[in-house]
């Protein structure tokens, strides 16, 4: 890819000294830039600690803030997972132990109906939102589009902070809501009207559905505000040198990431207001005919269906908000540990942006049982299976990145691997359920649950894992202890597929998603061991992740001490200190020569060449059009 991009026009006066890895030395035209930077050091430093470390401007305290907020919503929301799965696995069992804990919402030894649509509708939300997208990608764009582009910080500090902020308030009223009397949303994480636009159908439609909207309405300024910041930051704040054609797929990713969000996320706010039109002031954009205990209402002339293409128009480019940053994290990682260049870096680049294209033209393969035109089906049945294309072209690409590697299994490692085996899983079921005639058929089954959970969340979260052990050392300056990482690796990766794969075939037998009990259908007696499996499969699965929670906390304290590159990577954040300040690098910002995949370069002395060293220093290994930019 380096044959795309020009010597970086560097300021006069501007010189390199040292050997392999050097960053640029600035002349004594830049002390003024040092000197300013210097006081802001100072300055950073006598900051009293909640400037510091709650209301910091700082984008990596604030990576930080979402990340471990984002885990306490993934505890959360496990937990919701675990007492549904303990309901499903036992439905003629007593629950009378959870009293204690759930109160009211236990009846008769027996979980209350109403309550196990809250428990789904709440997991589903707090997943999907508020751990892989407000977790993932306010965790780690935040913390790396700064570093890796060579960027002092984001390019509004101030609304970063608010980003978080927006999100922690929201994060406040949707936890508030599990908490009111008549429970939390129970409409589904969906929310489809007529339950979530009719105050009275049934008690989570109430005070609950209200909280979820408000919570939201936070949820998407949060999301509205870091995305601009993300966009803004990478197309005007790259270092010198740093041009399009040499930013890590990391940045790619959480670039087209955002601008999926900015383009996406309002229609879901209008969807949102809309609904609360219809809830509060009488209107009837959503709702049509609709009777309640026998009683006509005066509503007409609305349509659930709009609700869900306005949802579904965010909903589907919302698997890619979540999944893109773990590809790209995953690419990196490969390439890392691979001690190779990632394979096809333009036709990854070109997948990703394909991706984000065709994520906007196939929402409607979520309706293809709402009774739309079936050519109309077609079309977006089509789209579909197209978009297996690109995911295709990644998936070739990583694998051909491992193909003969100098491997090196840490526990990011084993994560960015178990990733590809994910999305691959996951991908599969997905060609089955993009064709409309089988979809039919698979529709609100438990093999939906199946394919979502493989393609979207448990990749995801692989995504998510792999970039924590691997940038844990940049962001505490310590290190996560290697076999507790392997344990908790191989928990979850067995616990996933135990979980997900028995639940393809139930579902492909035709047994239903969100049903409370199974127990009144003959046809599925004969899955009720199947579904004690599953249900001690996830348990052991969710109890898994404190390895990995206490493994984080420990290593914060007292994990062994990071060296500055430990990984020996080659872009800029690791040219950084071991524990940044703000700021991030104490003098001049690197310039940048080269791609970011110099991995195991034929006549170089060392396996790795960072993007910041000039070729000139590199004259063993250069090729031809490198030798002319070194002259």
């Amino acid at each position: 890819m380096s044959d795309m991009t020009p010597k970086p026009n560097l300021s006069p006066g501007v010189q390199t000294q040292g050997g392999i890895g050097s960053a640029p030395v600035p002349a004594t035209e830049h002390g003024d830039h040092i000197h300013h930077h210097e006081h802001d050091e100072h300055e950073h430093h006598d900051q009293h600690w909640m400037w510091k470390y709650v209301f910091s401007q700082d984008h990596k305290q604030i990576a930080k803030q979402f990340l471990i907020t984002g885990m306490l919503w993934a505890i959360i929301g496990g937990t919701l997972s675990s007492l549904f799965r303990l309901q499903l696995g036992w439905p003629e069992g007593t629950m009378e132990w959870l009293k204690p804990v759930l109160g009211g919402w236990i009846q008769a030894g027996k979980l209350n109906p109403e309550f196990y649509l809250a428990l789904v509708t709440m997991h589903g939300t707090i997943m999907v939102f508020f751990v892989l997208t407000a977790g993932l990608s306010g965790t780690f764009s935040n913390f790396l589009i700064p570093l890796q582009v060579g960027a002092r910080d984001m390019a509004s500090g101030f609304m970063n902070m608010l980003s978080y902020w927006f999100f922690f308030l929201s994060s406040i009223i949707m936890f508030s809501s599990l908490f009111i009397e008549t429970g939390p949303a129970a409409a589904g994480w969906t929310i489809y009207p007529p339950l979530s636009a009719l105050p009275q159908a049934i008690p989570g439609s109430g005070a609950g559905m209200t909280l979820w909207l408000v919570s939201m309405v936070f949820f998407i300024v949060s999301q509205l505000l870091g995305g601009v910041n993300y966009v803004t930051t990478v197309i005007n704040m790259r270092t010198r040198g740093m041009s399009m054609s040499k930013l890590p797929l990391t940045i790619w990713a959480f670039f087209l990431t955002a601008i999926l969000g900015i383009l996406s996320f309002p229609v879901l706010f209008s969807a949102a207001l809309l609904l609360v039109f219809d809830r509060s002031f009488g209107t009837s954009f959503f709702l049509s005919d609709i009777y309640i205990a026998g009683q006509a209402l005066s509503n007409q002339g609305g349509s659930p269906v709009l609700f869900q293409h306005l949802f579904w128009f965010l909903g589907h480019p919302e698997v890619y908000i979540v999944i893109m940053p773990a590809m790209g994290m995953v690419s990196e990682v490969l390439a890392t540990n691979a001690r190779k260049p990632i394979f096809g870096y333009r036709a990854m680049i070109g997948s990703l942006i394909g991706i984000s294209l065709l994520s906007f033209v196939v929402w409607a393969h979520h309706m293809f049982v709402t009774g739309m035109n079936p050519f109309l089906g077609s079309v977006f049945m089509f789209l579909t299976l197209i978009i297996a294309v690109p995911s295709g072209v990644k998936v070739f690409n990583w694998l051909a990145t491992l193909w003969r590697g100098n491997i090196r299994f840490t526990a990011a490692m084993l994560f960015a691997i178990g990733f590809v085996s994910l999305f691959i899983s996951g991908g599969l079921t997905g060609i089955i359920l993009g064709n409309a005639t089988l979809d039919i058929q698979m529709h609100n089954t438990y093999f939906v649950v199946a394919h979502f959970h493989l393609v979207m969340g448990s990749s995801a979260f692989f995504g998510l894992f792999a970039g924590v052990y691997h940038w844990f050392p940049k962001m505490f300056g310590r290190m996560m202890d290697e076999k507790l990482g392997y344990i908790h690796f191989w928990l979850t990766f067995c616990g996933v597929y135990l979980v997900f794969m028995p639940m393809h075939y139930v579902g492909i037998a035709g047994f239903p998603r969100r049903y409370y009990a199974w127990t009144g259908f003959d046809a599925f007696s004969q899955f009720a061991d199947m579904n004690k499996f599953i249900s001690i499969a996830a348990i052991i699965a969710f109890l898994g992740q404190f390895i990995f929670i206490f493994n984080f906390f420990y290593s914060i304290f007292r994990g062994r001490r990071a060296t500055e590159n430990p990984w020996n990577s080659t872009t800029l954040e690791w040219t950084t200190p071991v524990e940044p300040g703000h700021g991030n690098w104490p003098g001049e910002i690197p310039a940048v020569y080269r791609w970011p995949y110099d991995y195991s370069k034929p006549g170089s002395d060392v396996d790795f060449i960072p993007q910041n060293v000039p070729y000139s220093q590199t004259q063993s290994s250069n090729l031809p059009y490198e030798q002319e930019l070194a002259d």
